[in-house]
């Protein structure tokens, strides 16, 4: 597309646009996410958290914004992966493997994601994130992930879209 960009809104983190009949939704100042795939003994990872734009809890990966502050707007993405994990969960982790590059929503989000792959995990504290996130933390089998995601949806909780990287046919 060749036509100019309308700032309709911005705000701190994100910014309204449009471009000819296109409305669309951006990180503000450059922000970035990273999103930790961290899987320790055949068990992943997973937070829980309220999200206000759902209006409910949401089973996620752990996740992150990169270079959200003023004091970090250069931050590298793996070390906010590796930051982020272990905030949220209270694993650190010991290697972590760059898996690219990803779009959630790209019909209305310009926003992208890195994956990282975490390794060598070691339980340092209770997790929770910092101070006003109140995020619970599960450490879920492989083996039964899809039944705890199915109880978790039945109780009401939304299912982040990144965790069809567990479906397998059959």
């Amino acid at each position: 597309m060749s036509e100019n960009i309308e700032i309709m809104w911005e705000g701190r983190f994100i910014t309204a646009k449009r471009q000819g009949k296109w409305e669309y939704v951006s990180r503000s100042r450059g922000i970035r996410a990273a999103v930790i795939l961290a899987i320790d003994a055949g068990h992943v990872l997973l937070v829980e958290q309220y999200r206000v734009p759902l209006g409910k809890n949401c089973i996620e990966l752990p996740a992150g914004l990169v270079g959200d502050h003023d004091h970090n707007s250069d931050e590298d993405s793996s070390i906010a992966a590796i930051r982020e994990l272990e905030e949220e969960t209270g694993y650190r982790a010991e290697t972590i493997e760059n898996c690219g590059e990803y779009y959630s929503s790209p019909g209305m989000v310009s926003e992208s994601f890195t994956l990282f792959k975490a390794g060598g995990l070691t339980k340092v504290s209770e997790g929770g994130g910092v101070e006003g996130e109140d995020i619970t933390v599960h450490r879920v089998a492989l083996a039964e992930l899809s039944a705890f995601l199915a109880g978790k949806r039945n109780d009401g909780a939304g299912i982040d879209v990144k965790l069809l990287l567990f479906l397998q046919a059959g």
